[in-house]
C-alpha cells in the first residue's frame, strides 16, 4: 500500500551572530578563526568549522584542497575526524561553519555537503545526543537544532540493517 510521507526542516534564522547565545556566538567566531588555516589555492573558497564537545573542548578544522582532486577534505570532516581520534568517547554538542571567497566572508551561510552531513549524523549516533548546527554568513545565520534533520535519508549502520 502506497503511503505519502512528508519531511520538514525546522530552523532558526538570525541576521547576525550577535543575536546568538553567548556559546553559539563564541563558536561562530571560532569558525571564522579556523578560516585562517584553510588550504584552498584552487577554489579560493575557504571553509572553517568549530566543534564544541560536551567536555568543553573546542576543535577547529578547515578545508584542505589538493591538486589531485578530490583528495582534499572539507572543514567539517577535518574537525569531526580529529575530535573522534582525540576524544573518542566525548559527544559533539555543536558545530559552526563559516566561509569566505577570495578572503571575503560570505553574506549567506554555507551548508555542509552530503558527505559531511552523513559524517555528522554518524557522529551524532555514536554520541547519542543531538548536535546543533550553526551555519554562519555576514548577513544571515541559520541554526538547526539537530544535524539529523539535514539528511532525512542518511546511510545507517549496515549490520543493523542486515539483521531485519
Amino acid at each position: 500500500m502506497m503511503q505519502k510521507k512528508e519531511s520538514t526542516l525546522c530552523y532558526t534564522e538570525y541576521s547576525s551572530i550577535n543575536e546568538l547565545s553567548q556559546e553559539q556566538k563564541m563558536l561562530a567566531e571560532k569558525a571564522y578563526e579556523a578560516l585562517k588555516t584553510s588550504y584552498s589555492p584552487y577554489s579560493h573558497f575557504a571553509v572553517g568549522a568549530a566543534l564544541l564537545l560536551k567536555n568543553g573542548e573546542i576543535i577547529l578544522g578547515s578545508n584542505q584542497e589538493n591538486g589531485a582532486y578530490p583528495s582534499g577534505l572539507c572543514a567539517e570532516r577535518v574537525a569531526l575526524f580529529y575530535a573522534g581520534a582525540t576524544f573518542p568517547n566525548v559527544p559533539v554538542k555543536a558545530i559552526a561553519i563559516a566561509a569566505n571567497h577570495n578572503g571575503t566572508p560570505t553574506d549567506n551561510p554555507v551548508a555542509p555537503c552530503g558527505g559531511c552531513r552523513q559524517v555528522m549524523i554518524e557522529t551524532r549516533t555514536i554520541g547519542k545526543e543531538p548536535i546543533t548546527l550553526i551555519m554562519v554568513g555576514k548577513k544571515r545565520v541559520v541554526v538547526v537544532d539537530d544535524v539529523s534533520h539535514m539528511l532525512p535519508f542518511s546511510f545507517t549502520n549496515m549490520d543493523e540493517f542486515l539483521k531485519k
